[in-house]
């Protein structure tokens, strides 16, 4: 594998960056389900627009380059000793060739500051449970579900979590001494 080294997102690049997210993420919902599948946030796409537009708005956005190639991106959110990988991806094309977690690995040497590192993930997205727990050394610390709903999604009720999410949401927690 050549270098991994995360860039800000440009402006000139959003668009592209939010069609490659849901790529992606359609990607592992069709790895799972098939055509069957009825996840879906808006028209057809796992994660929408407006998720991916809050994320990037709200966060640090990163492209993930292999050699000067976009091959995936990352969105991080940092407040003093707390931070949020708020979303990761890569490329289907790129998959199993450690980029992913060689990007997680840039993230947590710029910002030695964290202690505490913070996701989520779908039940159904082994890629990812397998990506954050036996890669990245998180623990899954919450399961989130319609008997208990996340309290930082308050505006999300618990049929909202049952229709998009039927079999739940977990949360995932690194610490750092």
């Amino acid at each position: 594998m050549g270098d991994v080294i995360l860039a800000r997102l440009t402006s000139d690049d959003r668009e592209q960056f939010i069609s490659d997210n849901q790529e992606a993420f359609n990607y592992g919902a069709m790895e799972e389900f098939g055509l069957r599948d009825n996840h879906f946030e808006e028209d057809g796409q796992i994660i929408s627009r407006k998720t991916i537009e809050q994320s990037i708005d709200g966060g640090e956005a990163y492209r993930i380059l292999l050699d000067s190639e976009k091959v995936g991106g990352v969105v991080v959110k940092v407040n003093g000793e707390k931070g949020e990988l708020d979303l990761i991806f890569v490329s289907p094309h790129f998959h199993s060739k450690g980029i992913g977690y060689a990007a997680w690995r840039e993230i947590e040497r710029m910002h030695p500051e964290v202690k505490i590192w913070e996701t989520v993930t779908p039940y159904f997205e082994q890629r990812n449970i397998h990506f954050y727990v036996n890669r990245c050394g998180f623990h899954i610390v919450e399961f989130f579900n319609r008997y208990h709903p996340d309290p930082n999604e308050p505006e999300m009720s618990s049929e909202e979590v049952d229709e998009q999410f039927p079999d739940g949401m977990f949360r995932f927690e690194k610490r750092i001494d």
